[in-house]
């Protein structure tokens, strides 16, 4: 099963996310922040990268750019609930700098494992 990444800041929604997607079959690894989060990228060769666009240390859009930098084949999701841009507009910048798929939060479980479905 592939290997996926999450970088997120929030506990609980980075233990949901892992929930969901180890009962799923999937390896998980995961990363509070888009520093950490480049360093276990580098250490563990994930097959999908779901990224949070809003963090402290380094946000999501530079943790993408770096990554497109490392891999570009490597797939991402973005998620986001806004931060200081309305979610739309930062999962519009995000596709911009080379995610694949994107989701607002909140967001349904079956719209993440669909959206990680569809990039594995």
């Amino acid at each position: 099963m592939a290997k996926i990444l999450i970088i997120e800041d929030d506990a609980e929604v980075r233990a949901l996310i892992r929930r969901l997607l180890e009962g799923e079959g999937y390896d998980v690894q995961v990363a509070e922040n888009g520093v950490d989060g480049i360093e276990a990228f580098r250490a563990g060769s994930p097959d999908v990268v779901i990224t949070d666009l809003s963090m402290p240390r380094q946000d999501g859009i530079e943790t993408i750019k770096e990554i497109r930098g490392i891999d570009a084949e490597t797939k991402i999701l973005a998620i986001s609930g806004g931060g200081p841009y309305s979610p739309k507009t930062h999962l519009k910048r995000a596709r911009r700098v080379g995610a694949q798929e994107t989701l607002a939060k909140p967001f349904a479980p079956s719209g993440l494992l669909n959206a990680v479905g569809r990039l594995v």
